[in-house]
């Protein structure tokens, strides 16, 4: 029986709300019942554990539906669009990629991703490959994410690049100036171009 007054998913987004505000290590049942002005045991009604709240919270933003093809897309452009997607959802939130990493995705998001893979299979692809491709592309888009936010928390708590300080390091200085740093939306671009067009060289549909 769920606690009077303290509905499950007023818990899960007050939980996002606090992540934004203090990060995933600063994320604490203590801290989320004082937000929510209850007592720890009140959560315990919703959650057993802090895992469980850290499960449901990855469900909550991974619960948005990715969508097939549009009508006349190729599959190229529907898996960049899904994997552009995919990457401002993980960075809709604070340490947002930390998160889905370290919590189980539960059975939405798997019927989630079994439906993406039907569409894959219905334009070509064999199970398994469409199985690598999608793996492929959301892994790439989790670690960038990762390396993205904990560079984004290290300038939270003062460090600075200053491209000047690399004046040693000509080439990588011009190659930031050229295309954007390493954890750019360029940089995520190019290197998802590559994947895309590693799939597409490989015949993979």
């Amino acid at each position: 029986m769920a606690q009077k007054g303290l509905a499950r998913d007023t818990v899960v987004r007050a939980a996002l709300e606090l992540l934004d505000e203090v990060g995933l290590d600063g994320l604490s049942v203590r801290r989320l019942a004082a937000r929510l002005g209850v007592q720890n045991p009140a959560l315990y009604w919703h959650f057993r554990n802090k895992q469980e709240l850290l499960d449901e919270m990855s469900r909550e933003l991974l619960a948005p539906d990715m969508g097939g093809p549009h009508e006349g897309e190729s599959w190229q452009d529907w898996l960049t669009r899904r994997s552009h997607a995919y990457r401002a959802m993980l960075l809709s939130h604070r340490d947002g990629a930390r998160l889905v990493t370290g919590s189980n995705p539960g059975q939405g998001v798997a019927r989630g991703f079994e439906a993406e893979l039907k569409i894959l299979v219905g334009l070509g692809f064999t199970p398994a490959q469409g199985l690598h491709t999608i793996s492929a592309l959301s892994h790439y888009t989790l670690g960038f994410v990762l390396n993205e936010q904990a560079q984004r928390e290290r300038q939270v708590r003062g460090a600075t690049h200053d491209l000047d300080a690399y004046a040693d390091f000509p080439l990588t200085v011009a190659g930031v100036r050229a295309g954007g740093a390493p954890t750019s939306d360029e940089a995520y671009a190019y290197g998802l171009r590559l994947i895309i067009g590693g799939l597409t060289a490989a015949g993979q549909a």
